[in-house]
Order: C-alpha cells, then sequence, then structure tokens
C-alpha cells in the first residue's frame, strides 16, 4: 500500500468510528492504531528483493546527511567515506608510477566526492574530470581546485547519466563504489566505461570481496537518533535491519527513519565479489582484466584480502 492510501485508510478508518458511542470509540481508536503500528512495523521489516529499490542519491544529496559525509570525507584519519590521507597519498603515488600520469593524461574520476583523488592527480599535471552528484561534494572540491589553481572539471551529476564527447587514459571509481550498484547498474556503467576509454586506456576500481560477505550477519536494531544524529538535526527514531542474500552475495543495510513529520526508508545495498565473478562481468562488458591487486595502492594481491582492484582494459 502506498503511503498517501495508507493515510486515507487511517481517516477513513477514524472517521467512520465517529459514528459509535465515547466508551466505544476509545476502544476502537485504540484498535485502529494498533493495527496501523502494525502494518508499519511490517513495513519497516519486510525483506525486498536484492536492488529493489535505490535510495543512494538520497543519502548524498539530502541537505543534512551530505554534510555528514562530507565530513566523513575529510577526516584523514579514518576510511569511512574516504581512505585515510596516508593511504590516498601512497595510492596516488602508485597510479602515477603504474599508469604514467602527467601531463596530456586525461583521468574520470567516477563519484570523486570532495575531490581528494582528483586534486592529488592535477597537480601531477593531469587533466581530471571529476563526476559526483554530492553538490555539497563538488562545492568543497572546486572551492578547492579554485585556491590552489587546479584545472580540473567537475560535474556535479549522477554518474550512470554522465554523457561526454572527452576520452580518457584512466578512468578510476575507488572506494568500492562499483560494490553499491545493481547488476543492471554496473552493466551500464562499465559500457559507459568502454564507451569513453581510449583504445589504450585503462579502469581502476576497487571492490569488496567475499571474505567481508562472510562476516557481515543479519542484525535488527532499534535506537533513537541511531548513528548520534546522522540521519536529522531534528529528533528521530531509527529502525536498522540488516539482511543478507546468500545466493546473490549482496548484503542491505535498511534504514527507516521516523520524525515527527515524515517517515523515511534509506536502502544502502552492497555487492560482494569473488575475482571470478568480477572479471565475468568486465569481460561480458568487452574488457579484459589485466591485473588484481588487493588495493588501488598496489598491494600484491592475496586471496585472504578484503577488498580488491582490478585494472581492465579493452582487448
Amino acid at each position: 500500500m502506498k503511503r498517501g492510501s495508507h493515510n486515507k485508510s487511517l481517516e477513513s478508518r477514524r472517521r467512520n468510528a465517529g459514528a459509535f458511542p465515547a466508551p466505544q470509540l476509545r476502544v476502537l481508536c485504540k484498535k485502529i492504531d494498533r493495527e496501523i503500528m502494525f502494518e508499519e512495523l511490517e513495513k519497516i521489516k519486510a525483506r525486498p528483493k536484492p536492488f529493489e529499490f535505490y535510495t543512494a542519491i538520497d543519502l548524498w544529496t539530502d541537505e543534512h546527511t551530505s554534510k555528514q559525509m562530507l565530513s566523513f570525507h575529510l577526516n584523514e584519519e579514518i576510511d569511512l567515506s574516504s581512505r585515510n590521507a596516508a593511504f590516498i597519498d601512497r595510492s596516488i603515488e602508485w597510479i602515477s608510477s603504474n599508469f604514467n600520469i602527467g601531463a596530456g593524461k586525461r583521468i574520470a574520476d567516477f563519484g570523486c566526492g570532495p575531490g581528494l583523488y582528483a586534486a592529488r592527480l592535477a597537480k601531477k599535471q593531469a587533466d581530471v574530470t571529476g563526476i559526483d552528484f554530492s553538490k555539497r561534494s563538488i562545492q568543497y572540491a572546486q572551492e578547492v581546485a579554485d585556491k590552489e589553481r587546479l584545472s580540473i572539471h567537475y560535474v556535479n551529476q549522477n554518474y550512470l547519466e554522465f554523457e561526454t564527447e572527452d576520452r580518457f587514459d584512466l578512468i578510476l571509481m575507488i572506494m568500492c563504489d562499483f560494490c553499491a550498484l545493481s547488476p543492471t547498474q554496473r552493466r551500464e556503467v562499465l559500457s559507459k566505461f568502454r564507451k569513453i576509454l581510449k583504445p589504450t586506456g585503462s579502469v581502476l576500481l576497487d571492490v569488496y570481496s567475499l571474505n567481508v560477505f562472510e562476516e557481515r550477519e543479519e542484525i535488527a536494531r532499534y535506537e533513537a537518533n541511531i548513528l548520534n544524529g546522522f540521519w536529522s538535526p531534528n529528533k528521530y527514531y531509527g529502525f536498522l535491519d540488516t539482511f543478507k542474500y546468500e545466493r546473490e552475495k549482496v548484503v542491505l543495510d535498511k534504514y527507516t527513519i521516523i520524525e515527527s513529520d515524515r517517515i523515511r526508508t534509506v536502502y544502502n545495498w552492497l555487492q560482494y565479489f569473488s575475482p571470478e565473478e568480477l572479471e565475468d562481468e568486465f569481460v561480458e562488458c568487452g574488457f579484459k582484466i589485466e591485473h588484481f591487486y588487493s588495493d588501488v595502492a598496489g598491494t600484491p594481491y592475496e586471496p585472504q584480502s578484503n577488498e580488491f582492484a582490478v585494472v581492465a582494459k579493452r582487448p
């Protein structure tokens, strides 16, 4: 039932209850309220099909949560929205060396956030384009580029909709962004990569491994202001339901946020991969895998790694 029709149903039941004497009316209203509460809890606890709903844009474009996410990006000590600063520096040095980054090299950074990779690569004289649908992150990235006089082309857009006539030597998708996409979206983005990649160009991206999937567990939590006020500046109540899909190797963190004036649900999906499964997806979209690594800093691949990275090229 859509929430609008649900509210009409609630109004109708309460209006019809007005025909009853007062004592019976109180009993009836309590019964209706219990039924409505039960229906809401059923919705909260419902297990959707893998990638049935897509709400990533809401997380990154909401005024409050985008501010929270940017603060995580800019915390140089933690690996949350971005890698810690020391890792990024090490990653940039490896990327620069491995892909011969310098003047004339064109790089596209999909999901660039506040430009932590883009700015560093621009300082290596590369011609960088950064795409991200977080307006707040792009604004911050542009301010840094302007201040440091870096020539970076930032695009505030959902990268699934990004189109360009430019062709790139290197395409990046870092911080396991690929894992947040559905199978259909992953095919779309790989097809886009193939289209805008130069014949001798490369794709570098990282994903979560099946080792992490095996460690994930289904949980159910209820908490006032869950995640310490992350979801709203106002008081709210939050439900977190984590669903694990064994066959598809997918995990969903489903957040239901209840505020005084609205109820919203946020679906955070993650796909986990084996090297073979990831290679199959690339091959299907016209790529060949050149190398596997344990991360985007070029660490040699280890099967026990929680993440791994790939370098892919057109055949």
